[in-house]
């Protein structure tokens, strides 16, 4: 399984916010994407999970047996194969976390049960405040459970936007010790991100730059991916 990202465009009226963004990423890997605020990492991932629709470009997305597929013109496939958490909490804030995953996990009450003891929602650490209502949960508790309601389908793909932004840092090493497991469990990852602990966990990084895409080797040095992005 693999994904490549071909030459994705994307105009605003007379603003060019991408011209032409291209990265690719293999099973198993976590893909990091960097940029500056403003540089349309956002647009990118939105485009990518089917919220957006690109003005050209593909996302292709190859199997196990080779056969490939153009995500953004196969919605049934991409509904399947993607999950996406953006930076904004996608819940409902008068209910409880419980209520918000039974919004999400419609295969029964049987399999949310067995996510919760031994599966994704066990991994995440939900069981603790699955009877409070969304609007009282702390930041880390609200983006636990977005990943969990994304994931409710199984994805073989996870895009985030920001993950561990404006978290604490134990919510932070939390989230990215799942997004690992993910990966070691064969899934792709692909998260936007200033963290440098999630930049260090990523097997592959690009900076998103004046609309397009390049491949950067992080080494720990921040203050040299700063000049980078500017």
């Amino acid at each position: 399984m693999k994904i490549k990202v071909d030459g994705i465009r994307k105009q605003y009226r007379r603003a060019q916010v991408l011209s032409g963004v291209s990265l690719e990423a293999g099973q198993g890997m976590m893909v990091g994407i960097l940029g500056q605020n403003g540089c349309g990492k956002s647009t990118l991932l939105s485009i990518l999970a089917g919220i957006l629709r690109a003005d050209s470009g593909a996302f292709l997305y190859e199997d196990d047996q080779g056969k490939s597929s153009d995500l953004l013109r196969n919605r049934i496939l991409s509904s399947r194969l993607i999950g996406y958490v953006p930076q904004s909490t996608p819940l409902l804030e008068e209910l409880t976390a419980l209520d918000n995953l039974r919004l999400w996990y419609t295969g029964g009450r049987h399999v949310l049960k067995k996510e919760l003891e031994e599966g994704i929602l066990a991994e995440l650490q939900i069981t603790g405040f699955l009877e409070k209502k969304v609007r009282n949960l702390s930041g880390g508790m609200k983006k636990r459970l977005s990943i969990a309601c994304a994931l409710a389908h199984h994805p073989s793909v996870l895009l985030l936007d920001e993950p561990g932004a404006a978290l604490d840092l134990t919510a932070k090493e939390l989230i990215i010790r799942y997004l690992q497991l993910f990966c070691d469990n064969g899934g792709i990852v692909l998260i936007a991100t200033h963290e440098k602990a999630e930049i260090e966990a990523c097997s592959r990084t690009y900076i998103l730059k004046n609309g397009t895409a390049c491949e950067y080797q992080f080494d720990n040095d921040m203050e040299k991916l700063a000049s980078q992005l500017n």
